[in-house]
């Protein structure tokens, strides 16, 4: 995994720890030179479920199949999923499920019990529930069903609004944005946001100032998109847009290497909600950049990073950074895989309160959560050790004392506790 200097900051941390981030341009990582410092090594689990350094420790706080407070069942494959500050001294966690309607068995509704009349379709299995926790302890307190009969909950992101749920899917009536409240206590009505389009979502994000929303798509032929609001007022009336590179049509970025930045430009999106699956197609016509898997987003001090999942010169993953700049700015590779063995397949990412870049893998050869620190150095700082499967879900209490994650296909939500570096200092 290779990084360089972009022409802005990558990350800004407040309090004593505050600093700019800056990257060499040809720092090679793999798994023989990392920051091993950072926490240590990875301590082989006794249980056999998450590996973590000497002196963290994890919580399981639910598991696939059981019983949440309002008498559904904690439904299977786990996925995105968000932190948000809650009342009463705790704090909320809202989870996706990237189920479809085949997956009765890990579906929310146990044997006879049907679906809410508030699901979005009877049919379907996916959807997001919420979890309450003490947020001083990090015990679980609560957990019920907020949003019913949605398809393959991928990932999402955190708005001003909410959690944004993210279909991956483009069955009939599906393949849509929902925005579900933290504080919904009960299954509630979907509240889908059509005007972010009709596509095979991944993530999104939502820049606070601007109520700017950013989108990636999970196709190997798909693109990035943005949905700008005429009036930030007014946040969801406006127009879906999709990035180009400027001066080179259909750009495919997986073949960019590690150099300067291009310029980029955004395209409207006349059919934002089609009958059929075009919303890509109808882009490319207007030049628009091609990614390979585009999954995790997130953003920091107003700049866009972005995860390629097969990009790059192994096909391995890509970390893209936007600096949007009114209707265009700049888009750079700042860090891609090389080898497997290097990062495999990075897919959701977030940002830790300090400033730190944590994102969780989903390849073929054992699955990490992995870091990267201030100086640009890269680490392990998980392991799932229960399966080969993914890590995913990975998101910050908002003191940054915890580290939520889940293990999708184990059906594990686990709460990580340890000696994080600047925990309770937030950024500025």
């Amino acid at each position: 995994m290779r990084r360089r200097i972009p022409r802005r900051s990558f990350l800004r941390v407040g309090g004593a720890a505050a600093a700019t981030l800056t990257l060499p341009f040809s720092l090679i990582f793999s798994r023989r030179t990392q920051a091993a410092g950072r926490f240590g090594p990875l301590v082989p689990d006794p249980a056999g479920i998450l590996d973590l350094p000497a002196g963290f420790t994890y919580r399981v706080l639910e598991r696939a199949g059981g019983e949440m407070d309002d008498g559904y069942r904690v439904p299977g494959r786990p996925d995105g999923m968000g932190c948000f500050p809650g009342a009463d001294g705790t704090v909320v966690l809202l989870r996706n499920h990237e189920n479809s309607p085949a997956d009765e068995g890990i579906g929310p509704y146990r044997s006879g019990q049907g679906a809410p009349a508030e699901a979005y379709d009877a049919a379907s299995m996916g959807g997001v529930t919420r979890l309450v926790l003490d947020a001083a302890t990090f015990e679980r307190r609560s957990s019920n069903l907020v949003l019913a009969g949605t398809n393959r909950n991928c990932a999402g992101g955190p708005s001003p609004w909410g959690w944004l749920s993210c279909e991956e899917n483009v069955d009939a009536r599906h393949g849509y944005v929902f925005v579900c409240a933290a504080t919904a206590s009960r299954v509630e009505a979907p509240r889908r946001l059509t005007g972010y389009g009709r596509f095979h979502h991944e993530a999104a994000v939502v820049d606070p100032t601007t109520r700017i929303a950013y989108l990636t798509e999970d196709r190997p032929d798909g693109c990035f998109y943005r949905f700008k609001p005429a009036d930030p007022a007014a946040p969801f009336e406006g127009k879906l847009q999709a990035l180009c590179v400027v001066g080179a049509r259909n750009a495919e970025t997986s073949g960019w290497e590690l150099e300067e930045p291009r310029d980029i430009a955004w395209v409207d999106i006349d059919e934002p909600d089609p009958r059929d699956d075009t919303v890509r197609t109808e882009a490319r016509t207007k030049g628009a950049a091609i990614f390979r898997r585009g999954e995790g987003v997130c953003l920091s001090q107003g700049v866009v990073y972005i995860c390629a999942t097969i990009g790059g010169p192994a096909g391995a993953g890509q970390i893209f950074q936007l600096v949007p700049q009114g209707d265009g700015g700049t888009l750079g590779v700042v860090a891609q895989s090389t080898d497997t063995n290097e990062l495999d397949a990075p897919d959701n990412i977030t940002i830790a309160p300090w400033g730190e870049l944590f994102m969780a893998e989903d390849g073929y050869r054992g699955n990490y959560l992995r870091g990267v620190t201030l100086d640009g150095q890269i680490f392990d700082f998980a392991r799932n050790a229960r399966s080969m499967r993914e890590l995913s879900g990975v998101c910050f209490s908002p003191d940054g004392k915890a580290l939520f994650v889940n293990m999708q296909e184990d059906g594990l939500t686990l709460a990580v506790m340890g000696p994080f570096p600047g925990a309770g200092a937030l950024r500025e």
